[in-house]
């Protein structure tokens, strides 16, 4: 059994990132800027917007955090997504969800510019994916691709469930796998809340991606040996013995299914520290776009 070590593989995208950009640098360029729009003050999307941060000056782009009261208009925020696209020292950036509900999330990811849309959520971008064609991909399913590359997990005519079929992670998964590409060439099956057979599926899975906020779901009575566990979920349960009062598990029962998979995630230290080198990966993407460089 072979646990995947996203810290590891996050940490090897992040440095070849860091000299690309130094490389860019040296030839008297600016670096690539991410911005990141937040609006309100959940907890969550702060901490996931300051490791952005906190990652992008780590590797050599510069970024900023434009922070928003939660009661701002939809207007107002469409017109800071006008001036982010308008703005030519803005390589890419991202409009943290989830925003309140007074806002449509799908009319400002419409007002996005596709160049710059480094989440990966514009219609264009969805719609390129799609057909196959060169994209910016959600970033926790190209992590995910990336996992499944860098560990050399073949894919191809085997059957892989996704349990959870989100915009963010499911949908664009199943397409991502089922296509003809190297990591793809699956045989792909989307479980949800209304599948009534999951079981039966997950017995006749090769590889299991979860990605449904349900702690500790996914049995290993619901698992053949051998098979492939990658954990998208992210969850808190109770835990009144540690400091926090709580920890993070996934969507995976991990101690009793590790003992039957050939390789599985963990979580934390999976998929979650590749979501956001991937993001990162996008941004150099769009600065190499806009400044007219090859990748």
């Amino acid at each position: 059994m072979t646990i995947i070590d996203g810290k590891k593989v996050a940490s090897e995208i992040k440095n070849e990132l860091k000299q690309k950009v130094a490389a860019a640098v040296s030839k008297g360029l600016r670096p690539p800027h991410l911005t990141a729009v937040l609006v309100g003050n959940d907890p969550a999307s702060w901490a996931y917007v300051k490791s952005k941060e906190s990652a992008s000056h780590k590797i050599g782009f510069t970024s900023s955090l434009l922070h928003f009261d939660e009661h701002i208009s939809e207007a107002e925020l469409l017109s800071v997504v006008h001036e982010l696209n308008r703005d030519t020292n803005v390589d890419a950036y991202i409009v943290q969800l989830p925003l309140p509900k007074h806002i449509d999330e799908q009319k400002v990811i419409l007002a996005v510019n596709p160049l710059k849309d480094v989440d990966g959520f514009h219609p264009l971008n969805l719609g390129k994916m799609l057909a196959g064609l060169p994209a910016f991909l959600p970033a926790t399913p190209y992590g995910i691709l990336e996992l499944i590359k860098r560990y050399q997990i073949p894919t191809q005519g085997k059957h892989v469930l996704i349990i959870g079929r989100s915009l963010i992670v499911g949908r664009p998964l199943s397409i991502l796998l089922g296509q003809k590409r190297q990591g793809g060439n699956a045989t792909v099956t989307v479980a949800h809340s209304k599948t009534q057979n999951l079981k039966q599926l997950s017995l006749q899975a090769d590889i299991i991606i979860t990605a449904m906020g349900k702690p500790l779901f996914l049995k290993s009575d619901m698992v053949k040996n051998g098979v492939v566990i990658i954990d998208a979920g992210i969850n808190s349960i109770d835990a009144p013995q540690t400091q926090r009062g709580y920890r993070l598990v996934g969507d995976v029962d991990f101690e009793n299914v590790r003992q039957k998979a050939s390789y599985i995630t963990p979580v934390p230290g999976g998929v979650g520290p590749m979501t956001i080198a991937m993001l990162l990966q996008n941004t150099w993407k769009a600065y190499t776009l806009q400044q007219g460089l090859s990748e």
